[in-house]
């Protein structure tokens, strides 16, 4: 297995290439389907509802507010991530950005690729964030813990409440070099 110090990781734009959104177009099933166990009451619907992956992810590539993110190991497609910037009003005076979806493929877990792709992202848009996971997958909310507590230093506020773990915290550069 690969050392953690020798992975070379990025994040690039999703819009800039029809292969990276072709590419998760393919594995956005492997992501509900790592979600359907959960219970969660919402991902096993989609197509029950009328909605279908390909519908999902053509909202997020017309969504001006949404950033569609491929994360890449060694200039291989490894998993992907949408950033979503919240709209001016109420909810933004608590955070300016949110991650809407996060995923790495099976076989690139456990590599540190996560860890670092977050942390690219969360430099790459500066600013207010919130992240929230359901109780019920605690498999994200030991890595957001994980994560937060290294790139804050632990300056983030958790709330926990109607079966969701909700993090708010300040990102970016600065961020962490003044905490």
């Amino acid at each position: 297995m690969p050392s953690k110090s020798l992975v070379t990781v990025s994040v690039r734009d999703a819009r800039a290439s029809e292969a990276d959104r072709l590419w998760i177009e393919r594995v956005y099933r492997d992501y509900l389907d790592d979600l359907a166990p959960l219970n969660t009451g919402i991902f096993p619907v989609l197509g029950e509802v009328g909605h279908r992956e390909p519908d999902q992810i053509a909202r997020w590539f017309g969504d001006p507010s949404a950033f569609p993110l491929v994360i890449v190991k060694s200039a291989e497609p490894v998993g992907f991530a949408m950033v979503v910037r919240a709209a001016s009003g109420a909810g933004a005076r608590e955070a300016s950005y949110r991650m809407a979806e996060f995923f790495v493929s099976r076989p690139s877990r456990g590599l540190g690729i996560g860890n670092i792709a977050a942390q690219l992202i969360l430099d790459r848009f500066a600013g207010r964030w919130e992240i929230v996971e359901y109780l019920r997958n605690p498999g994200a909310v030991s890595f957001w813990r994980r994560v937060l507590a290294a790139y804050t230093r632990g300056n983030f506020q958790e709330r926990v409440a109607n079966g969701e773990v909700r993090q708010v915290f300040e990102s970016g550069r600065a961020a962490r070099v003044s905490s």
